[in-house]
């Protein structure tokens, strides 16, 4: 089998704005690499397993228990790694061999799922293991996102880089679109723990990528003998960049409000039955595909931290509307509307993570961004679910929409894009 090899050699940018010196605004341009290419479509279909798992795991809970808190207690397990484990993933991440890390990270997930496929087929699998199997997969999974996400600006050349962040966040909505659909089905024909199983075979096509791509040698990090350490060192960095601190205050700021949306949507669907909250989730994937088109024509005209704005207003508009619309379609547009915005803003605030640091800190930059966000989706979502439970949805999603606005001021004093680059 003939290695694959990077093109060219990976260098640290200093700045987005140097980065993007020549920019390339085509939104396919990145998949014209063959690097990127293979290792997009690979993604696609695990992200794709990925959600018939969650859906399959939910499903054999319900199944296997009527108890509240261990049907609760799923999305726990799924979440939970996050906040334990995402910081240190990003310091080892910078300290070892990526490509090495990265395999030994996507084989743990295959056995994870694979033990737990057998377990449900053979009809052993009980409550707490499905639980222990569930944390077991989110630990493979925030271990692995830190070192997955630096891996893009050695896959495509910088002036396309833009254009991979926002077509990695399309492939993720892909697979959100039709995983679930996809799950329903294989769970309705032959049962959670074949889905299981074919979450299992959906990892070895990014296997199979990384074990034949030699990347080229990235910059040496300085030596720091423990991962506390190399925490330490990258909690530093994150102080004394302006950027990267504008980009945490800002995904911050954004999440903690727009987790309304995904708190509530289930109770703003409600009217319309399973089918309709369905359709409203596949319209939101269909307008973050969209927006990963709008992104790179946004680019064009607007810096990063008025497209961040210009999206936060939107999102905040398809808040405001959905508990107002009365018919499923036009909540469905509302919805569509919110996936575009929501691409558009963290796929921007995601790549000025990525390229404010250099290579050899660039994983724990990323792994802080993923902490914010899912921190303030945590905390958001369960801020709302209260406020929902005591003042009602529509007060509780009209206050996410307003506060979402008042959110925006921060921008003034954090920019994700100085003014002045110094040379």
């Amino acid at each position: 089998m003939s290695a694959v090899t990077t093109p060219r050699a990976t260098k640290p940018m200093e700045n987005p704005a140097q980065a993007q010196a020549v920019p390339t605004y085509s939104t396919l341009a990145p998949l014209r690499e063959p690097l990127f290419r293979s290792l997009w479509i690979a993604a696609v279909i695990s992200y794709t397993g990925s959600w018939m798992q969650n859906i399959a795991t939910g499903w054999l809970m319900t199944s296997l228990t009527s108890s509240p808190m261990y049907v609760a207690l799923v999305q726990v397990a799924l979440s939970l790694p996050v906040f334990l484990i995402a910081v240190p993933a990003g310091a080892l991440a910078d300290l070892v061999d990526r490509r090495k890390f990265l395999l030994l990270t996507q084989s743990s997930m295959v056995a994870a799922a694979t033990v737990l496929g057998i377990l449900t087929v053979t009809h052993v699998v009980t409550p707490q293991l499905l639980l222990v199997f569930t944390f077991l997969l989110g630990v493979g999974a925030v271990m692995n996102d830190p070192a997955w996400q630096a891996l893009t600006p050695d896959l495509v050349p910088t002036t396309t880089l833009p254009a991979a962040v926002a077509l990695n966040s399309a492939g993720f909505n892909i697979a959100r679109a039709v995983g679930p659909a996809i799950g329903g089905l294989v769970i309705a024909a032959a049962g959670s723990g074949v889905t299981f199983l074919l979450n299992a075979i959906s990892f070895f096509g990014v296997i199979l990528f990384l074990y034949r791509w030699k990347p080229s040698e990235r910059e040496v990090p300085q030596v720091v003998s423990t991962i506390g350490g190399a925490i330490r060192v990258g909690l530093h960095y994150a102080r004394q960049n302006r950027q990267m601190q504008a980009v945490l205050l800002r995904t911050l700021a954004f999440s903690l409000f727009a987790s309304a949306f995904w708190a509530l949507l289930p109770l703003i669907a409600s009217d319309f039955g399973a089918s309709g909250y369905g359709a409203m989730l596949a319209f939101f994937g269909l307008g973050a595909l969209l927006g990963a088109v709008v992104l790179s024509r946004m680019r064009r005209k607007f810096s990063p931290d008025r497209t961040v704005v210009i999206a936060t207003l939107i999102f905040a508009g398809a808040l405001f509307g959905l508990v107002r619309s009365q018919g499923l379609a036009l909540s469905s547009l509302y919805a569509a509307a919110a996936g575009l915005a929501w691409i558009t803003a963290l796929a921007t605030l995601n790549l000025v993570a990525q390229t404010c640091a250099p290579p050899w800190v660039r994983a724990r930059m990323i792994s802080m961004y993923v902490f914010v966000l899912q921190a303030g989706l945590a905390i958001g979502s369960t801020v709302w679910g209260i406020l929902a439970t005591h003042r009602g949805l529509t007060f509780a999603v009209t206050a996410a929409a307003i506060a979402l606005c008042c959110g925006l001021p921060v921008g003034l004093w954090y920019r994700l894009q100085p003014e002045r680059v110094s040379v």
